[in-house]
């Protein structure tokens, strides 16, 4: 066997780490897990439940970020010695497991790099995101909730604490909407970038047989302000309806009225939540919601841009930013990056990441240029 040398590759990779470090800024990081480990030590902790919740969930996140990059600090060590036992050994698997090694810290510094890109005003927030059937009938309600598992998966598969908080079912199949929670940090970052208008092709299962439908679904991204930074509502800019939860065909789930639907009158801005166990739950889930929105309305019109980040999105022809084509071939890709792939059984099952990363990384140029 030829000796191994990946001196040049490895000098790469840490050069990458330590721009990477710098950006994160580890004694800060440090520092806020000392501050937050205080604070979950505290006896008094879980006296106020839903702080609790948010201090050692925070806490877990930040260890969370710690850890990778100390690992990641560690694995570059690692593999320097591994390259000189491979050496030594003359051994073709450990050349083979070298190399695999290192093309599995290049991914994860990708991974990184990415989150460093995420520096905008809202971007290390917790994310709600709405999905609406839009054109295309009975087949826009089964894509919109095509799409509502998807990104329920994509949040199992990476780690993050997602729940459905409200959902409006279809008479036929399918839903006409739905509002699901990302409760982790820069969740708004990552997935606003799938905000916009998605396009489905496929084999219609609803219409004649042998022919092609296309149907379309709009993604709405908001970030979840903190309580502390929630508006004060008036109560009379407010209507608040209740009415009992519904599954899908209109089942009844529960035997009392819970779900909660509330209209800001001033603005026509409507949230409603039906997914809470009680009618107080969904009515402070769907408050907190309401307030996110108008805020960041506020935001927006002091800065003229109003819906900039929400966006217009009109969920019909010329405006779609992703295509998920089954038929006649298989492929999805994304519009505004290029990105594709061919396996859309698999991006349907929540592997989103390579749409993700080269979404932040278009609009990382497209605000630069």
């Amino acid at each position: 066997m030829d000796e191994l040398d990946i001196t040049g590759q490895v000098a790469d990779l840490r050069g990458t780490f330590a721009e990477i470090r710098a950006v994160v800024d580890v004694p800060r990081l440090e520092a806020e897990i000392a501050k937050l480990s205080e604070q979950a030590g505290a006896p008094d902790l879980w006296d106020d439940t839903e702080k609790a919740q948010k201090v050692t969930s925070a806490l877990s996140h930040r260890q969370a970020e710690l850890a990778k990059i100390t690992s990641l600090q560690q694995r570059l060590d690692d593999i320097e010695i591994m390259v000189e036992l491979a050496n030594e050994e003359g051994d073709a698997d450990a050349a083979a497991e070298v190399h695999k090694e290192l093309a599995d810290i290049q991914r994860v510094l990708g991974e990184l790099e990415v989150q460093t890109l995420l520096n905008g005003e809202w971007d290390a927030r917790p994310a709600v995101m709405t999905i609406r059937a839009g054109a295309g009938g009975v087949d826009a309600a089964d894509f919109a909730e095509m799409l509502q598992r998807m990104y329920l998966r994509y949040a199992e598969k990476n780690g993050i604490p997602a729940r459905v908080l409200d959902t409006s079912y279809a008479e036929e199949a399918g839903i006409k909407s739905t509002t699901i929670e990302f409760d982790a940090p820069y969740a708004f970052g990552t997935l606003s970038v799938e905000a916009g208008t998605h396009r489905l092709v496929r084999m219609s299962p609803f219409g004649a047989a042998g022919k092609r439908q296309t149907s379309f679904a709009a993604v709405e991204v908001i970030p979840l302000m903190e309580a502390t930074e929630s508006i004060d509502i008036p109560e009379n800019e407010m209507r608040i309806d209740v009415f009992r939860s519904s599954g899908p065909g209109g089942q009844s789930v529960n035997t009392t009225d819970s779900a909660v639907r509330i209209t800001h009158i001033p603005t026509g801005i409507v949230v409603s939540m039906q997914n809470e166990k009680s009618q107080i739950q969904n009515r402070a889930a769907a408050l907190r919601v309401l307030q996110s929105r108008l805020l960041l309305l506020q935001k927006e019109q002091e800065a003229a841009q109003k819906k900039e980040l929400a966006g217009n999105i009109t969920a019909s022809w010329g405006d779609q930013m992703r295509s998920y084509v089954l038929a006649p071939y298989q492929m999805v890709k994304d519009l505004r990056t290029e990105h594709e792939v061919s396996k859309p059984d698999d991006v349907f099952d929540g592997d989103l990441n390579g749409f993700i990363t080269a979404g932040i990384r278009w609009r990382k140029r497209v605000i630069a240029d």
